[in-house]
Parts: C-alpha cells; structure tokens; sequence
C-alpha cells in the first residue's frame, strides 16, 4: 500500500470516527425539538413536581370520572390542541404533557425522564378520575404504549406510531452502529404483547416520516383482537390532525 493511499485511509478512518463522535454526541438534538407553550394561561397549567424538575401539564380540569392524558410529537406544543379536544371531549378531564424542555417544563428531554413523568402524571390523574384513557402522537406513541404496559389504562390511542425509533435510525444511518450508540431506543415492540385493554391504532395514508412498514410491524406485536386500525385516507405524518377523521376517530377510540 502505497503512503498516499494510507493517508486516505487514516483521513477516512478520521472522518468516520468524527462523524460517530458527532452522530454520539448530538444525538438528541436529532430526536427533540422543544417548543414553547402557545395557549392557556396559568388557570390551564398543572406544574407536576418531580425529583428535579418542574414539568408543565396543560389541563383543562373537569370534576368526571373520564380522563384523557395526551402525548405529543418530537417537535410538538401540546397546548394547541386542547382547544379541538376540549370540544370532541366534553365529559373528559383533559391532561397534555409538555416534556422536559417544552412549553414551561424545566430539564432535559431523554426517554427515561419522559417515562418518569409520565408515570407520575397518569399516578396523579388516576388519584382524580377512575378511567384514565392515554393518546400517543408520533413520539409520544411510545410515551403512552410504554405507560399503558405498566399502568391501568381504560383505552389506548396510537396516532402515527413505529415500531422503534432504534429501527428506524438504523436504517437512516446504516453506516453508523447506532444500536451501540442510541440512547433513547424507543422501542415500542417490547411492550405491545402486554397490552390488553382497547387499543386503536390510526395512521396517515401518505406518512412521510414513520414507513409503514414499521407501523404495521409494531401492530403484529399485540394479541389478537386487542387492536383495531384506522387509516385517514390523504393525510400525511405533520397533517394528520388536520383530517376532519382525526378527532371523529379519537372519539370513536375513546
């Protein structure tokens, strides 16, 4: 081997490895997106402390026995959408969790954290209300498939999900060992099989961002007659919630 072809080997080599440094070490940034809270004021915020952390709830409180717990997408400001489910949801509580470093959550987003917060939330609304239905979105579907695993759940929603954001990243960086790398896997498949309540999985015809194919993988998971699917015929993955179907079918799942 020639020295010029050795240098091009060890600059390659260097690139690699810079570029596995970076993909390490930035890897959340490529995950979550935190923004800021648009709607409701402080009557709408529930303020759950943790070990150390604030973390935002946008609520819309109601003395019933029915409660809605929401989990959004990576790049999501949950509070937009308590206008539209408070008026498909008249006789449910209403509880939309803004993860670590979204609207007015302190910390830092990360898989673990969220679950922790989410186990707290579902912990505290259940002290309040005696059906406690869960709705994930994108990101959240492994929020709420997670949580439904270890907590009573009465229904479960699934909008947009995946199988795992492991598989997924996988397959964007082939190149790269992300399954040595990733750290929040996400991977919904593990719990599926233990889910047994009710459970309505509703996917965008044209999703552009969760393959199908990881979507209908995460459904194979779960026992037979647990789930039933919907697919909002035109919607894409972002759009999905603008479909006059979306919240005919939320109602239907609930």
């Amino acid at each position: 081997m020639t020295r010029s072809l050795i240098g091009v080997v060890l600059l390659a080599a260097a690139l690699y490895l810079g570029l596995c440094l970076a993909l390490l070490l930035f890897q959340r940034s490529l995950i979550y997106f935190p923004q800021p809270r648009a709607i409701g004021g402080p009557e709408r915020l529930l303020m759950l402390p943790v070990t150390d952390q604030q973390i935002a709830v946008t609520v819309r409180p109601l003395a019933s026995a029915k409660a809605l717990i929401y989990f959004g997408g990576n790049a999501e400001d949950v509070s937009r959408s308590l206008p539209s489910f408070a008026e498909a949801f008249p006789d449910h509580a209403l509880y939309l969790l803004h993860y670590r470093g979204f609207g007015d959550s302190t910390g830092k987003p990360t898989e673990d954290a969220i679950q922790h917060d989410a186990l707290a939330l579902f912990d505290k609304v259940r002290a309040l209300h005696a059906e406690v239905a869960l709705v994930g979105r994108s990101l959240g579907s492994g929020v709420a498939i997670r949580l439904a695993s270890q907590r009573p759940a009465s229904r479960l929603v699934l909008v947009t999900p995946y199988n795992s954001i492991l598989e997924l990243a996988q397959r964007q960086f082939p190149i790269f060992p992300v399954r040595w790398m990733l750290h929040d896997k996400y991977e919904s498949w593990r719990y599926a099989p233990t889910i047994t309540v009710p459970t309505l999985v509703i996917a965008a015809e044209h999703d552009e961002v969760i393959p199908r194919w990881s979507t209908e993988k995460l459904i194979r998971q779960f026992k037979p007659g647990v789930t039933r699917v919907e697919v909002i015929a035109g919607a894409g993955h972002n759009d999905i919630g603008e479909s006059p179907e979306y919240l005919r079918l939320l109602r239907a799942g609930l």
